[in-house]
């Protein structure tokens, strides 16, 4: 019998690998938890690993009615599979969607939230991007409903973003594309629709991200063109955020370099542990710092102090 926690009503199915701190691991758009493989292997050994398939993506339940999905649902469901399997606080990894819903349930349950590596964050909120992003996702939902998976998933797998995993590994790409063929063409539809294309921009949300005390690791690819930008908004926004790129590398960080994306997935998370995760005033509170400081050398004459 498959493993399943219920969530607003849908059934998502998760695996669950290992013993120790718990770890939630939360996909990306264009995959499912298969593609967290490597890091659950790795991981497993020191953590207690839990992946799980997002709404609209078998064997989780595929609602065929579009407000069964959203972005704010996302978050919720990741809160829905730590409640289920009575975990009070965890490590998120996420990746691309994954990762804006990691970043969004760190603002909304930050007593929740231990930390946050983010991968690949950002498609669609550079402020530049976002008139495109908004015309585009409607089109794709539409041809992804339309022509199925079968047909979509070998020009999804060749965008220039994506394009990378090929060069490096043809065999992991291909296997990439045959799990995408499988995917559900309602699911992926109703999830770009609802989620993808409605979502609002992570700039939106820098005033909060300025106030959270979360460690973050930033991972983003810098031929990731459509996300590196966002990343160091991210970087200079978030206090305790710290941003690695990944040189030669796209979207999908972990499938193209494994051994890397856990290397520094590993240091972050046993700095986080040990307490040495360095973290910065808000902005805020570094503009007062200064102006107090400027203050005290005026009255001193002028002198630095």
């Amino acid at each position: 019998m498959m493993p399943y926690i219920e969530s607003s009503e849908i059934k998502l199915y998760f695996e669950e690998c290992g013993r120790g701190d718990p770890i939630i691991f939360v996909h990306e758009f264009e995959a499912d938890l298969r593609s967290w493989e490597a890091q659950v292997r790795y991981f497993s050994r020191a953590y207690r690993c839990i992946a799980f398939n997002a709404r609209g993506y078998p064997p989780s339940e595929v609602p065929d009615d579009p407000a069964a999905y959203g972005w704010e649902l996302s978050v919720r469901d990741i809160d829905a599979v730590m409640s289920g399997l009575s975990i009070s606080r965890a490590h998120l990894i996420g990746s691309s969607m994954g990762a804006y819903a990691a970043l969004l349930f760190g603002l909304r349950y930050p007593e929740k939230t231990r930390a946050i590596v983010a991968a690949g964050a950002g498609s669609g909120s550079l402020p530049s991007d976002r008139e495109p992003w908004l015309k585009k996702m409607p089109v794709l939902a539409h041809a992804l409903a339309a022509r199925g998976m079968e047909s979509m998933a070998g020009r999804m797998a060749h965008h220039s973003t994506r394009i990378q995993l090929k060069y490096k590994d043809p065999k992991g790409w291909r296997e990439f594309v045959e799990r995408l063929k499988g995917h559900s063409a309602c699911g992926m539809s109703n999830t770009m629709s609802q989620c993808q294309a409605v979502r609002p921009s992570l700039h939106n949300f820098r005033d909060q991200f300025s106030q959270m005390t979360i460690p973050v690791l930033l991972a983003v690819g810098d031929e990731d063109e459509p996300c590196v930008q966002t990343n160091v908004m991210l970087k200079s926004t978030i206090p305790a955020a710290g941003l690695w790129m990944c040189p030669n590398t796209g979207h999908g960080i972990n499938l193209e370099e494994p051994a890397a994306f856990n290397a520094e997935v590993e240091r972050f998370l046993s700095a986080v542990e040990r307490g040495s995760w360095p973290h910065r005033a808000p902005a805020n509170k570094i503009g007062a710092i200064r102006k107090e400081t400027r203050t005290a050398e005026l009255r001193c004459g002028g002198a630095p102090l």
